[in-house]
């Protein structure tokens, strides 16, 4: 039997191993379960979810399609979405018990504060930028964690099976009425953007984002932004 405050954390992993273990243990005593829906990976991502509790889903490659079945393995009335290499910040459990317990925010849906784990001014500002993206535009991404009903999932559609930018099309369908930010951080991984350079990473999301409100297919937006990297 579905209770009010039970909650299910889904996962989308694909090759994870160096970032999964923290997140796992973050959530651990957080949430009432684990799904990880994986996209096929070849490191040892099945094995530290397995040894962790948590339900191992495959799934086709690409994130839309990981959390379409992952979401779908999931039978608690809550659901969060949180990306591997995401990890949630103190406090983040009371402000989700505070919003599950809202009625009024039943057909809404819930943002964490996105952060990240590194000291350089770089991540301040790619931080506020962040923040601002969510107030004007409404437009949460997949790293800062999503708050939402099982059912309300469903009557939107739940996650398609689209290979890149499958946060952006969820929110616009929730859209940024329903959307709620939460008074807690979700901290993610700075390290592809030290890889990649903080300029150029931020750019290239930038540019996925503009091609994607210009209706490009979300096939050829992760082809060029595969390419680019």
């Amino acid at each position: 039997m579905r209770t009010q405050g039970e909650l299910t954390a889904v996962i989308p992993t694909l090759n994870a191993a160096q970032t999964l273990p923290r997140t796992l243990a973050a959530l651990a005593g957080q949430v009432d379960r684990i799904v990880v829906a994986d996209g096929g990976s070849t490191d040892t991502t099945h094995a530290i979810a397995a040894a962790a509790g948590a339900q191992v889903v495959e799934a086709p490659r690409g994130r839309g399609s990981q959390l379409a079945a992952g979401t779908a393995a999931a039978a608690t009335l809550w659901l969060l979405v949180i990306h591997a290499d995401t990890r949630p910040g103190p406090g983040w459990r009371s402000a989700a018990a505070a919003f599950m317990a809202d009625p009024a925010q039943a057909d809404h849906a819930g943002h964490f504060r996105f952060a990240l784990d590194d000291a350089a001014p770089q991540a301040r500002r790619l931080e506020r930028a962040v923040a601002w993206r969510c107030r004007a535009l409404g437009l949460p991404y997949g790293d800062q964690g999503l708050l939402i009903r099982r059912d309300t999932l469903a009557a939107l559609g739940g996650f398609r099976a689209i290979p890149i930018m499958e946060d952006v099309d969820l929110a616009r369908r929730i859209g940024r009425r329903r959307l709620v930010a939460l008074d807690a951080a979700f901290v993610t991984s700075a390290a592809r953007w030290r890889a990649e350079g903080w300029w150029l990473r931020s750019a290239r999301n930038l540019s996925c984002l503009a091609l994607w409100f210009a209706g490009v297919p979300p096939a050829r937006i992760a082809r060029l932004y595969a390419r680019r990297r």
